[in-house]
């Protein structure tokens, strides 16, 4: 048996809680000065009859309601989440770009669930729900040459203060189209889904330069031949990012198991005596 091996996890534990102490006692970590403002937090007003209606969407007062529910399960997790996504930059040496957007407006989200629900007929407004991984969103972004070895430290720390990798979608090694890495993790103790992106500056300046096109692009009333016109013009712009050195190569952290309960290894009680 390696008997050296409990007290290397011991003082790796104890540094990464002491790295994470520091990292939230220290303050904001480096924001992108151009950063939007913050998303509002209140949804358009609902119609007459509870629901809500925009651009022919809709949802009905029931739906609405549960939509509103997860908008607000969403902000009380992500208090909890925020301060490690912020520790995890400063640790990596990221820049946090658009913190104040970091929640997905009501508003927003009522516009991606009817948009959803109209797309697949039939499906409920809980099963779309379960599907939105981005109500809590961050952005980190590092110079090309410090990109590889960022993206390992912040999505190593974010695993080893118990958030599970749900998703990992790398994109730097495709031909064309969007270039980063989207990343969906699940919080150990609100079990909210929470995305982060890391880019580079010029994968995020493409990215924002392509949204217009991108939004365009999905709604169902573009014709084919105008689709293919708007994903040609992104490619283009895309095309210009520099891929980061090994950057195609990143992967996601390995699944942790939960530790196991104490309690679990304590011996049963001994029966009480009778008589």
């Amino acid at each position: 048996m390696n008997t050296h091996r409990t007290p290397r996890r011991l003082v790796s534990r104890a540094a990464t809680a002491a790295a994470l102490a520091t990292a939230l006692g220290l303050g904001a970590v480096p924001t992108a000065t151009a950063a939007p403002s913050a998303a509002p937090l209140t949804a358009r007003p609902t119609g007459l009859d509870g629901g809500w209606h925009h651009d022919g969407l809709h949802l009905t007062a029931a739906e609405n309601k549960k939509v509103d529910g997860f908008a607000a399960r969403a902000r009380r997790a992500e208090r909890s989440i925020s301060p490690e996504v912020r520790a995890a930059a400063r640790i990596s040496h990221a820049e946090v770009v658009g913190f104040d957007q970091r929640l997905k407006s009501p508003d927003s989200l009522k516009r991606k669930v009817a948009t959803r629900l109209r797309e697949t007929p039939g499906q409920t407004v809980d099963a779309v729900l379960r599907t939105i991984n981005d109500a809590v969103r961050f952005t980190l972004q590092w110079p090309a040459g410090t990109y590889g070895q960022g993206v390992h430290t912040a999505a190593g720390l974010l695993s080893t203060w118990g958030n599970d990798s749900a998703r990992w979608t790398n994109t730097w090694n495709r031909p064309a189209g969007y270039k980063a890495i989207n990343s969906v993790w699940r919080a150990p103790r609100s079990g909210q889904l929470f995305e982060v992106q890391f880019h580079t500056p010029e994968s995020k300046a493409a990215q924002l330069e392509t949204h217009k096109l991108y939004e365009e692009q999905r709604l169902p009333g573009t014709p084919p031949a105008r689709v293919r016109e708007l994903q040609e013009q992104q490619n283009a712009i895309f095309a210009a990012v520099p891929v980061p050195p090994g950057a195609e190569r990143l992967t996601a952290p390995a699944r942790r198991l939960p530790s196991p309960d104490p309690a679990r290894r304590l011996p049963a009680p001994a029966p009480a005596p009778v008589g």
